[in-house]
């Protein structure tokens, strides 16, 4: 495996969602298309994700986001979004903290930017406060009211939807979405993401669904709900979700329960807040999110040939 002496990050959070953005020291993933650089990143560099993003540099919550050259017209940047067992087709809460980076870095000025991800061309806009608002890619309601039988819960009954990533979106009653009822939260939604597994159940083309997002009520001066996002590799979203709160919107889009250009306040177990609002589209709805993210470090990560944990380390 083949180090580079250093690499140069930016953390940043995005309603309490840590995203770490590679600015320097990786090499240049090759291909032409965002998806074959990102194949590229983990056929050849997959180490330099694990050390990125697991101990003792980071950890599993981190989602890491490797900028590079963009690949269509006026796009400012490519971005690959990866985390701690992985890669991420799209990801809203880093592609916020992307955005703010980039301002940080003195590469955008308030306004309209496009940037290359691995599902296609994501727009943005810069605030003068500060806020940042994206348009997702086309999103969509897949199937409603799925049923699967989830041991040592029950039956539960969800939709499933596309907002970048694939969801399972259900209610499970007697499951309060709170900090203090971490434990029990993570043990439903790992239960359920098994359950789907074993089932057979899926989004479209057979694509495995590998989020799995609880909602549930919320103060209505603060949101309209508030939710829980179990993420690949067993880790939960500290934001409300982009991609989460975008499948979210197309669900309730698909039954009559969300109107082209009406506000949704989507608020996340930790408090953070995202504004989201849908237009409508031949595929579905075009979803934009608003949201605040904040540049938190600077690090040069380095590489001793001598530490034996270059690549890093996970339990998961």
């Amino acid at each position: 495996m083949k180090f580079p002496d250093s690499i140069v990050i930016v953390d940043s959070h995005t309603e309490g969602e840590p995203t770490r953005v590679v600015v320097e020291g990786w090499p240049a993933p090759a291909g032409s298309d965002m998806a074959a650089r990102r194949d590229d990143m983990r056929s050849s560099w997959d180490h330099l994700r694990t050390a990125v993003i697991h101990e003792p540099r980071g950890h599993d919550a981190i989602v890491g986001a490797l900028l590079t050259e963009p690949v269509t017209p006026g796009a400012l940047a490519g971005v690959i979004f990866f985390n701690n067992v992985g890669y991420l087709g799209m990801c809203g809460h880093g592609l916020i903290g992307v955005v703010r980076t980039l301002q940080h870095l003195g590469r955008l000025a308030p306004g309209d930017v496009t940037l290359d991800t691995t599902v296609g061309v994501v727009a943005a806009e810069l605030h003068d406060d500060g806020r940042v608002t994206i348009r997702n890619v086309v999103s969509h309601c897949h199937a409603r009211d799925v049923a699967v039988d989830v041991p040592g819960v029950g039956r539960v009954i969800g939709d499933i939807a596309w907002g970048g990533n694939w969801f399972f979106i259900a209610h499970v009653a007697g499951v309060p979405i709170e900090l203090t009822n971490l434990d029990e939260l993570m043990r439903v939604t790992r239960a359920i993401q098994e359950a789907i597994d074993a089932a057979g159940i899926t989004g479209a083309d057979g694509e495995r669904i590998d989020h799995i997002e609880l909602t549930g009520s919320a103060l209505p001066a603060v949101a309209d709900a508030r939710n829980f996002v179990l993420c690949p590799g067993a880790e939960y979203d500290r934001s409300p979700c982009g991609t989460g709160t975008s499948a979210k919107m197309a669900v309730l889009h698909a039954r009559g329960q969300l109107k082209p250009g009406s506000t949704w306040r989507q608020e996340s177990v930790t408090g953070g807040l995202f504004e989201g609002w849908i237009e409508e589209h031949p595929d579905g709805v075009t979803p934009y999110i608003r949201a605040r993210a904040h540049v938190t470090a600077e690090t040069v990560l380095r590489f001793d040939p001598a530490d034996p944990f270059r690549a890093g380390f996970s339990s998961k």
